[in-house]
């Protein structure tokens, strides 16, 4: 086996403290531009790389923050995962990446194993915590952040969109067209996302003089939209108009509509979605949505995230971004002889 490359080496070869080439290699860390161009010369010649968890033992500090997401099907979560980690990288840390089922006991299963990388942080996406568990981290001295996700605990950070806005805004525009049969397809139905975006869309019916004409359970899954699709669009007076909790099933909802059940849209049937993933602006779906903005959305996790590691006293942030309604080709008036 070939000999390991040591700080020790480093420093000899380039004619400074051993200090000096933890310095170099330590995020922060104040050291001059000659002395890291010296050591990072000499590093480079050597092969030699730090060893960040020898580092970790003697700081403390493991530089990796867990992140804990429950599914990836939902294109707004790859693309908000993937500016997480670039922001995080930039921060100077790593992301270890940690798949939990909805369930309780998997959650603590998977709280186990990240507890025992010693993590800075952790960011639960799409995954709520349980208040038994929240106490352990906060325990720990682990600063936990929700990332679109909400609960009542009122000791984590959470950082999400104003749903209960997007939801009611969507009432508001269908209302404006002149649809009266309005449905809506729930998502799965322990999420604050899901809860609060159908609030404000019931409200806002409300607030018209109008109700639900009916209502399915997508569970925020493909499979569970197409079938909550056909059911609600097998009985003899469909709504004219549909509210769909996110994306993701919105393009399930609006494939079936079209391609099995032989429904134009808007032309028959007008579609609503939630999060403004790229696919919606595609010409093939033209979505009307609600856009969540995920660069805000990181921006804001990691300023709560990194304030909470410097200084553990750090109040929790509860943060409600503005969520939009982008309308595009999906949405028209209702057809005429629909409207009763």
């Amino acid at each position: 086996m070939p000999e390991r490359i040591t700080s020790i080496d480093v420093a000899r070869a380039a004619g400074v403290s051993q200090s000096a080439v933890s310095r170099v290699f330590t995020p922060g860390a104040s050291v001059s531009a000659k002395t890291a161009e010296k050591v990072r010369r000499a590093a480079d010649q050597l092969g030699y790389r730090p060893n960040i968890l020898a580092r970790s033992l003697i700081t403390g500090k493991s530089r990796i923050i867990g992140l804990v997401v429950a599914y990836l099907d939902n294109n707004f979560y790859p693309d908000a995962l993937e500016k997480l980690s670039n922001a995080l990288q930039d921060q100077g840390y790593h992301v270890l990446m940690f798949m939990a089922s909805q369930t309780a006991g998997n959650i603590e299963k998977v709280l186990e194993e990240i507890l025992d990388y010693q993590v800075d942080g952790i960011v639960m996406a799409s995954v709520a915590l349980s208040s038994e568990l929240a106490e352990r981290c906060l325990a720990a001295g682990i600063p936990v952040v929700l990332f679109n996700r909400a609960q009542d605990d009122t000791r984590l950070s959470h950082i999400v969109s104003d749903n209960y806005a997007g939801g009611r805004a969507v009432a508001d525009h269908l209302v404006a067209l002149g649809h009266n049969r309005v449905g809506y397809i729930a998502g799965w139905e322990g999420a604050s996302t899901q809860r609060d975006r159908e609030d404000g869309f019931t409200s806002g019916l409300s607030a018209h003089g109008l109700q639900l004409h009916a209502r399915t359970v997508g569970n925020y899954k493909r499979e569970g939209a197409q079938a909550a699709a056909r059911d609600m669009f097998s009985h003899p007076e469909p709504p004219t108009a549909v509210f769909i909790a996110n994306d993701h099933m919105a393009f399930a909802v609006m494939d079936v509509l079209r391609f099995e059940l032989g429904l134009s849209i808007p032309g028959d049937v007008s579609a609503v979605g939630f999060d403004d993933v790229p696919q919606a602006a595609w010409p093939a779906y033209d979505l009307t949505t609600v856009r969540q903005s995920a660069g805000r959305m990181v921006s804001a996790t990691v300023d709560a995230l990194m304030a909470a590691i410097a200084d553990p006293d750090t109040p929790p942030c509860h943060l409600k971004l503005e969520a939009p309604l982008i309308t595009r080709g999906s949405t028209a008036k209702p057809p005429k002889d629909n409207t009763k």
